[in-house]
């Protein structure tokens, strides 16, 4: 019960801070979407049973499986995520282009893992960071890769006030 509470408290947390991102960014209907399938009976089972509060619970599922069912589940119904756009094609996987607005979901979506999950040791270029270092093994549209690295590198650069700004009035 207590894995329980403190998944559900890091959840509720996430999603608060990634609404209250993207309803500063223009995205009042994405802000109050955002990742609802987390409380899904798949994805919560997963969330509870590989808790460990300063990392996602899908990484240590796929750490113990190979594979994670709740992160199968989670990419397939959440367009935030760059692995939504991917088909098979007949040459092979065929990554899409994202919409710009779920771009920047994404960004919201990172920088509130990243607050969430560093706690104090957050600073302005912790998802860049983390996104450059999983960079290698993606298999992503260059123009969503491109506006990843221009959002998430002008947030290093101009904190998270004046990106949101960018975001509202550049892009």
């Amino acid at each position: 019960m207590a894995q329980f509470i403190k998944h559900l408290n890091t959840i509720n947390k996430h999603k608060f801070i990634v609404t209250k991102l993207c309803f500063r960014c223009g995205l009042y209907k994405q802000g109050l979407l955002h990742d609802l399938s987390k409380y899904s009976v798949i994805e919560m089972k997963t969330g509870v049973t590989y808790f460990q509060g300063n990392r996602s619970p899908i990484d240590k599922e796929k750490e113990v499986k190979g594979y994670s069912l709740g992160w199968l589940h989670h990419k397939g119904r959440n367009k935030h995520h760059w692995e939504y756009w991917l088909d098979n094609a007949r040459d092979g996987i065929k990554p899409l282009a994202m919409p710009k607005n779920y771009v920047i979901e994404m960004c919201c979506d990172r920088v509130a893992a990243s607050i969430i999950y560093q706690k104090e040791q957050y600073t302005d270029d912790s998802a860049l960071i983390y996104y450059l270092n999983g960079r290698d093994h993606v298999v992503i549209h260059p123009d969503t890769d491109e506006l990843i690295v221009r959002i998430l590198t002008y947030l290093k650069e101009n904190g998270l006030d004046k990106t949101i700004q960018y975001i509202k009035h550049d892009l």
